[in-house]
């Protein structure tokens, strides 16, 4: 058998975060993927990132969003000196906005929380709204501007530390499925392969919402079913819009380049990745009532993603029950991209043996249901 001292099942970006994180440590990594790296729900994805200036320690959901908002621009610093790929990161603002008395409620009890976090935000009548973002429909009952949003471009962010792994001659295994693990006395020694079976020193899961069928083989229970968002990517010969705009669920987020993301469902549909004529219809209809403008913008693709479900919309992030070398990491539902960073960082303290820097109790696999995660930001 071949061997690595850390085998990491799944190629989204919360396993190349984790990749990343340990090769920097100097860990040995094989990362595998049953289809191509970084080409699931993280590529189909948005890529916004929560506004945040400091690491808050309120509490651990909290934590983990807060410190990934502050890593994400020293994270791509870093790749972008290791790789020279910009990943895009830009800190554009962003605003929320409301249509009517009942939104409007909601955004001020989103505003009691943002408060709570030190985060700054501004709320603007409809004759203040082109002092900020002149695209909005002016019959929009109010919007609340959100300066230090940020974004990045997850396409290009996915290619970075796929190019960064490579440099550190992390060994990459696209089309490489797994069929089932070796295990005794509660430990994964080996992980099979078609051809082959990996020894390894540790095992981390990361499968997204393949994640439960994978380890059901192994009597560990993670429930992660998968939750389809579609996205409409519009394009224009200039750009539209100039700031991530957010009503409810649904969001837009441009591009330097003139390009504007519209998304996104949340459909129980199964693992049926397909676009449909409806949610196309319904995204652009939801994009021409919030900014008129983007009705003159040519439609350029559109897509479909499947996010990693959990039992209460928290990720799980820890050792799987009775094994002392299987790590889970997956669950991250819309906000894998939001919170791969912190992620990573804490399952690299796990695997090294190392004090968690955040709390993971909430987050542990064999958990009673509770409440559910801040659903106030998405990625």
């Amino acid at each position: 058998m071949r061997s690595a001292d850390v085998v990491v099942i799944g190629g989204g970006v919360i396993g190349l975060s984790i990749a990343y994180c340990l090769s920097r440590e100097g860990v040995t990594v094989t990362v595998l993927d049953r289809d191509g790296l970084g080409r699931g729900a993280s590529w189909a994805g948005a890529g916004m990132i929560p506004p945040h200036v400091e690491r808050l320690k309120t509490n651990p959901t909290i934590e983990l969003r807060s410190w990934s908002a502050v890593l994400y621009p020293e994270w791509s610093q870093a790749l972008l000196a290791e790789t020279g790929i910009d990943n895009g990161y830009r800190k554009t603002g962003g605003v929320d906005v409301g249509l009517d008395l009942s939104e409007d409620n909601e955004l001020k009890t989103s505003a009691g929380r943002w408060r709570n976090e030190k985060i700054v935000y501004e709320r603007l009548e409809p004759r203040d709204f082109g002092r900020v973002e002149p695209a909005l429909n002016p019959e929009l009952r109010v919007a609340y501007y959100l300066p230090d949003r940020a974004q990045i471009r997850n396409p290009r962010h996915l290619k970075a530390l796929i190019e960064a792994l490579r440099g550190r001659e992390v060994d990459l295994r696209p089309g490489s499925a797994v069929l089932g693990f070796e295990s005794i006395s509660g430990r994964v020694t080996g992980v099979k392969l078609e051809s082959e079976t990996l020894a390894c020193g540790q095992v981390i899961v990361s499968a997204g919402a393949w994640t439960s069928g994978l380890l059901a083989g192994l009597g560990v229970e993670v429930p992660t079913p998968p939750l389809k968002g579609q996205i409409v990517l519009l394009r224009s010969d200039r750009p539209l819009i100039r700031r991530i705009v957010e009503h409810g669920k649904n969001y837009l987020v441009p591009r330097d380049d003139g390009r504007v993301l519209v998304g996104a469902t949340e459909e129980d549909a199964g693992f049926d990745n397909r676009t449909t004529a409806e949610a196309v219809r319904d995204l652009l209809a939801e994009a021409h009532k919030i900014c008129p403008i983007l009705a003159t913008a040519g439609i350029e693709r559109s897509w479909a993603g499947l996010r990693p479900g959990s039992i209460d919309s928290k990720p799980y992030l820890g050792f799987a029950p009775g094994f002392a070398n299987l790590i889970v990491a997956t669950g991250h539902k819309r906000a894998g991209l939001q919170l791969a960073p912190a992620s990573a960082e804490v399952i690299t303290d796990l695997a090294l043996g190392r004090p968690s820097r955040v709390d993971l109790s909430p987050y542990r696999l064999d958990r009673e249901t509770g409440e559910p995660a801040d659903p106030t930001f998405r990625s």
